[in-house]
């Protein structure tokens, strides 16, 4: 099993980051439905209040699970994936993408 972490830039201003998050909003269960799909979340930060968080009000980080890189290839290449990104091009700065592995077993 991976762990994809995607940190997505989006343009300043909090309307850039509703535009992406709605667009994922509408997607969510389409990818979760994909095979090889174990999870698929947008997160953004909380605003704790604490001094030690550090904080991207532009930013949106995913959090994905994928049984393999062959299923993460795939779901890049679904029509549903390649609409969402047409659909945020003007929304979105750029994407920064980690492929995880566990590193204790």
């Amino acid at each position: 099993m991976l762990t994809v972490i995607a940190e997505i830039r989006t343009r300043p201003g909090a309307h850039h980051r509703q535009a992406v998050l709605d667009a994922f909003r509408k997607i969510i269960p389409t990818v979760l439905a994909e095979e090889g799909c174990h999870g698929y979340a947008p997160l953004i930060d909380h605003a704790a209040g604490v001094d030690f968080q550090t904080s991207a009000p532009d930013s949106i980080v995913m959090l994905e699970k994928w049984e393999s890189v062959q299923h993460l290839q795939a779901h890049l290449q679904t029509p549903h994936m390649k609409a969402w990104s047409e659909a945020v091009k003007s929304d979105v700065l750029d994407t920064h993408i980690r492929i995880l592995e566990e590193g204790v077993k």
